[in-house]
């Protein structure tokens, strides 16, 4: 009878004294748990007690403490395992719970992305560009992987044990810009990003200005082509001509390169022209290239030969009046020859100078007849200047110069005669 009794009163003293709670019970990776190690009823709740938590026979958190709660704040993968906890008394008895077996879960990744700083997937060239891979969901170590090209160049690796990872590219340059991914992935297989394009944008060069002409001496309405181009820069670029300063007009480059400007050449297009590209991250200049020409020979001899023609024509009329006048004198003379022995000559017409595509006057030639028979015996001449077209002046040769050898006397010079008035007549 008293070893029965005697086992009935250690049988509670002999079995685990307190049990061990998870809250929750079975966790997500990175989520927080709550331990707790709670007392047996037979115990009173005025005794003191130290409390202390294991996993896998390793002591966890600051070791023996007064409380019996032990808070994680979050939970691994790794951090699944078999725990249990112990409480000592006053008189250094230990009481250890039951072990309880805590299995954490691990979510994988999903929606993985790529996003760009400075945003938009545009970076100026020597600037600093970071590509972002992040995902919406996913616990544990995360392996994150960065990919140029569309065939995969891998940039680098990271493992980390967070939500985003960044890969940094301090210096931007013109062969960084192309298609670039990230790949995310935690132990239930990789799951790539969307292909995110990279600009890399290159403020132009200074520009260079080229004048083609279509002859190698430009002239008054040729067509003169302005050429600028920037040999680097991104595109669009647009181009503006000046000359002296002056703005001529614009053209664009929709794709980079160069672009042109045609000016129909005036007397006045000489001088200085130059050129300024921009695409809109800064203007350059070209230097400044000098375009001289002169208005050509033909067209002064153009005006020239009109000025001639006008004046011959201005000159004709004044020529044919004397003539006629002449003419009519003659005959008048010749009627009163008989009455009128003694009368004065007419004067002859003043002498004019002419000009044909050169700049020395050359003196029109005179032409001269008989018209008179003074007195019975003496001879008396008429000279007078008859204009020639400009076929003759032009063809003037040195026979022409001869003939002005002649005398003047030869003609002015009364002479001898035996005459009639019906010989005169008869000339007439």
């Amino acid at each position: 009878m008293l070893p029965r009794l005697l086992l009935l009163i250690c049988a509670p003293l002999c079995e685990p004294a307190e049990l061990l709670i998870a809250s929750p019970s079975h966790p997500t990776e990175g989520s927080p748990v709550t331990l707790m190690c709670k007392m047996p009823f037979l115990w009173s709740s005025d005794a003191q007690f130290q409390f202390c938590f294991f996993r896998d026979a390793r002591a966890l958190g600051p070791g023996w403490s007064s409380s019996s709660k032990l808070q994680i704040a979050a939970m691994w993968k790794e951090d699944s395992g078999s725990y249990w906890c112990e409480a000592q008394t006053m008189a250094s008895k230990v009481l250890r719970s039951s072990r309880s077996q805590i299995n954490v879960h691990r979510v994988p990744v999903t929606d993985v992305s790529l996003e760009t700083q400075p945003p938009g997937g545009q970076v100026m060239e020597g600037d600093r560009l970071v590509l972002i891979c992040s995902v919406a969901m996913g616990t544990g170590d995360i392996t994150f992987l960065w990919y140029k090209g569309t065939v995969g160049l891998n940039l680098q690796t990271k493992i980390q044990r967070s939500l985003t990872a960044e890969y940094e590219i301090p210096t931007a340059r013109e062969s960084d810009a192309e298609q670039y991914y990230c790949v995310a992935e935690n132990g239930y297989g990789p799951s790539p990003s969307g292909l995110v394009s990279i600009t890399v944008r290159i403020p132009v060069s200074r520009p260079i200005l080229m004048l083609r002409a279509p002859r190698a001496q430009a002239a008054v309405e040729d067509v003169l082509e302005l050429h600028c181009e920037a040999l680097r820069g991104s595109p669009p670029i647009l181009y503006w001509f000046y000359h002296e300063d002056i703005t001529l007009g614009s053209s664009s480059a929709p794709s980079g390169g160069g672009a042109s400007f045609n000016l129909s050449l005036t007397a006045e297009h000489s001088g200085n022209y130059s050129c300024e590209a921009n695409n809109g991250l800064g203007a350059q200049r070209s230097e400044a290239v000098t375009l001289s020409f002169t208005v050509p020979t033909g067209a002064r001899s153009n005006h020239l030969t009109s000025g001639v023609i006008e004046g011959l024509l201005g000159t004709l009329g004044p020529a044919t009046v004397a003539l006629l006048f002449c003419y009519g004198l003659k005959r008048k003379i010749g009627r009163r020859s008989a009455r009128d022995p003694l009368r004065s000559l007419p004067s002859p017409v003043p002498q004019e100078f002419t000009y044909l595509n050169s700049a020395t006057p050359r003196q029109l030639q005179p032409i001269y007849e008989n018209v008179n028979v003074v007195s019975g015996d003496e001879v008396y001449s008429l000279a007078y200047y008859n204009q020639p077209d400009q076929e003759s002046v032009a063809a003037e040769t040195l026979g022409t110069h001869m003939e002005d050898k002649v005398s003047l006397d030869n003609y002015s010079r009364p002479r001898k005669a035996n005459i009639t008035d019906g010989d005169y007549e008869d000339a007439m």
